[in-house]
């Protein structure tokens, strides 16, 4: 008597490489500069932009969970300076320093910007940002941060004081 599993190959499960955790940071970055890339196109089309995520919300009268698209803002990693436009590559938010002291790709007019975007795509792809993508984040404090400290009273300078 045969059956239908006798008919499959069955084999002991392979050994999985683990991928290096880079791969998910160049992807990250590449995702992002896409969607900046379809910002700056729509730019210069003169088109609106818009980017949305898909969320799961609960409706309230059926407590059903359903996905929804929710549009949400997404700040420009490009400026413009009388109609000269410049580029800056962010990670975690932040602008990296492609040479020393000087975070900012000078484009010049906004018709090459979304080629100047493919341009560092490609050198994501290549790995030429991965000294930026693996480097630990910078312990200089935030905006948040540094308001905190400046409310806190200075201890030193009552202990000195008594």
């Amino acid at each position: 008597m045969t059956t239908l599993l006798s008919s499959l190959k069955v084999i002991a499960r392979p050994e999985i490489a683990i991928k290096p955790p880079i791969i998910s940071k160049r992807l990250r970055l590449i995702e992002k500069l896409e969607q900046q890339l379809d910002m700056a196109e729509c730019m210069v089309q003169g088109k609106e932009f818009e980017a949305y995520r898909e969320k799961m919300v609960k409706d309230p009268e059926t407590g059903e969970r359903k996905k929804v698209r929710r549009r949400y803002n997404v700040r420009s990693w490009y400026y413009d300076n009388e109609q000269h436009y410049y580029f800056e590559v962010r990670i975690s938010g932040k602008p990296i320093e492609l040479v020393k002291d000087k975070p900012a790709i000078d484009v010049g007019d906004k018709a090459k910007l979304p080629d100047t975007i493919k341009i560092v795509i490609d050198a994501v792809e290549k790995g030429e940002l991965d000294e930026f993508l693996l480097a630990p984040p910078s312990k200089f404090p935030s905006k948040k941060m540094k308001t905190k400290e400046a409310a806190k009273p200075d201890i030193a300078a009552k202990s000195n004081t008594q």
